[in-house]
C-alpha cells in the first residue's frame, strides 16, 4: 500500500507504458498489477505484449514492430521506428498522460522521454542502461529524459549517485518468481520428478539411473550464433571429462524445438561415447523447464548472461564459459569497465565462479575446472560464496517498482 502521505490524486491516473521487447512484457504486467493494485481507476496508453494487455493496456500497435535487434535490422526498419514513435508522441498526447515508463529498449524509450520530460510528463525509465560497464557519458542523456531510473541490480546505483540522479534498485524479477520449491526440494527429488515427466529423459535414463555419478547441465545460450561457437568448446571438454569418468551424465535443456535441432546437429557430429553421455531436451508443457533442469544437476556449465544469476539463485555451482568474434571482443575489452563477466562474480565484486573466456575456453581447461568443483571442498566453498552474494542481493533489492515510483512521484511535489 502507499505511504498515508501518498494519497494519490482523486481524477484518474493516466500512465503512457512502453515495453519494446518481449521480455519488457513481464516486466510491465508486473509493474501494471502493483498499480491496479494500489487504485482501479487507471488508464494504461501505450505499447505492450499479451501480459501487459491482460493487466488492462490497450496497445497502441504490435509490440513486435519496436522488437528490432542488431545493427542493420534497426537500420532497416528505422522509418517505421520514427513513425510509430510520432504515433505514440500523438497519443500521449490526446490521452494527456501524467507518468511515461519506458520498459528496458532505452535507445527508443529515452528518445520518447526526451521529448515527454519539458512537458511536465514524469518520466520512469525500468531496467537501467548499461552505464555501469560502459559509456559513462550516456548518464547525461538520461537524466536530460528521465525523473528515475529503476535498476535490476545494486551495482548499477553508484553511477547514478555520483551524478546525482534518482535511482532505486528494485530488483530483478527472477528473485520473486522463481519457484522456491527448486531450491528447497531434495535434488535427487526433483531429479526423480523431471525425469518421470519426460518422455526422452526416461528414455535416456532407463538403464543408467543407478550408474549416474554426476549430472551436470549444460547451457550455450540461447542464441545460434552463441550455440555454434560455445558448445563445440563445451563438446571437447565434456569429452575429455568422460575420460576421467565415464559414468559422467549431461543434460542441455533448450528454448525450443528450433534450438534443440541445432543443439542436436552439433552434437550429432562427434563421437559415440559423448552422444550417449548427452541428452538434448526440450519440453513445451512447463515453461521453467530449463531451471528445473539446473535444478535437478548437480554442477552446471553455462554461456554468461542471466542463466548465470538463475543458476545462483538456485544455488548451483557453475562454470561459466564465453567466446566472442576476436574483433568483437577486442572492442569490447577496450569499452567495458568491469572485470567479470558472471553476474555472480560482478555481484560480488570477486572471482566466486570460474570464468572460462576467448582462448581460456578450451576442452583442457574445461575438463580440469570441472573435475575440481566435482571435489566436495571446491562444490562447498564456491556454494557457500554464492549463498552469501544471493542473501545480499535479497537484501538490497526490497523496494516495490510501483510504491518506488510514487514516492519519487511526490518527493518531487507533485500532488
Amino acid at each position: 500500500m502507499t505511504n498515508d502521505n501518498h494519497q494519490l490524486p482523486n481524477k484518474p491516473l493516466v500512465i503512457g507504458i512502453v515495453a519494446g521487447e518481449v521480455s519488457g512484457d513481464s516486466l510491465g504486467a508486473d509493474f501494471m498489477q502493483q498499480m491496479n493494485n494500489l487504485r482501479d481507476d487507471i488508464i494504461w496508453v501505450g505499447v505492450g505484449g499479451s501480459k501487459m494487455q491482460a493487466q488492462g493496456l490497450h496497445s497502441i500497435f504490435p509490440l513486435a514492430r519496436l522488437a528490432v535487434m542488431g545493427l542493420v535490422e534497426v537500420l532497416s526498419q528505422l522509418p517505421d521506428l520514427l513513425k510509430a514513435r510520432r504515433e505514440l508522441l500523438a497519443a500521449f498526447q490526446v490521452a494527456h498522460i501524467d507518468w511515461f515508463v519506458g520498459i528496458d529498449a532505452p535507445d527508443f524509450n529515452l528518445r520518447v522521454a526526451k521529448k515527454l520530460k519539458p512537458k511536465g510528463v514524469f518520466c520512469v525509465q525500468y531496467v537501467s542502461p548499461s552505464i555501469w560497464a560502459w559509456r559513462e557519458s550516456r548518464i547525461h542523456g538520461i537524466k536530460a529524459a528521465t525523473d528515475l531510473v529503476l535498476c535490476l541490480f545494486p551495482f548499477e546505483l553508484p553511477v547514478y549517485e555520483r551524478h546525482n540522479h534518482p535511482a532505486i534498485c528494485v530488483g530483478h524479477p527472477l528473485l520473486r518468481t522463481l519457484n522456491q520449491d527448486l531450491v528447497d526440494t531434495p535434488t535427487n527429488q526433483l531429479r526423480s520428478e523431471l525425469v518421470w515427466h519426460n518422455d526422452g529423459l526416461q528414455q535416456f535414463f532407463i538403464e543408467r539411473f543407478d550408474d549416474v555419478s554426476q549430472l551436470i547441465c549444460v547451457m550455450p545460450g540461447s542464441r545460434r550464433g552463441e550455440i555454434t561457437a560455445i558448445l563445440p568448446l563445451m563438446l571437447d571438454g565434456i569429452q575429455k571429462l568422460l575420460l576421467v569418468d565415464p559414468k559422467l551424465c549431461f543434460i542441455i535443456p533448450t528454448v525450443d524445438q528450433n534450438h534443440q535441432y541445432i543443439v542436436q546437429d552439433v552434437i550429432d557430429q562427434r563421437s559415440e561415447q559423448l552422444r550417449a553421455a548427452i541428452v538434448v531436451v526440450y519440453d513445451e508443457s512447463q515453461p521453467a523447464f530449463s531451471q528445473q533442469a539446473m535444478a535437478a544437476s548437480d554442477i552446471i556449465m553455462l554461456a554468461s548472461g542471466t542463466a548465470t544469476l538463475e543458476a545462483m539463485l538456485l544455488e548451483r555451482p557453475m562454470v561459466v564459459i564465453y567466446q566472442l568474434n576476436q574483433l568483437t571482443y577486442q572492442i569490447a575489452k577496450r569499452l567495458v569497465k568491469v572485470p567479470y563477466v558472471a553476474l555472480p562474480n560482478i555481484l560480488a565484486g570477486r572471482t566466486i565462479v570460474t570464468e572460462l573466456i576467448q582462448e581460456q575456453a578450451s576442452g583442457e581447461n574445461i575438463c580440469r575446472t570441472v573435475t575440481k568443483l566435482l571435489q566436495p571442498r571446491a562444490y562447498a566453498e564456491q556454494l557457500q560464496a554464492l549463498l552469501e552474494t544471493k542473501q545480499t542481493l535479497q537484501q538490497q533489492s526490497n523496494h516495490e517498482p510501483a510504491n518506488s515510483v510514487i514516492a519519487q512521484w511526490f518527493a518531487q511535489g507533485n500532488r
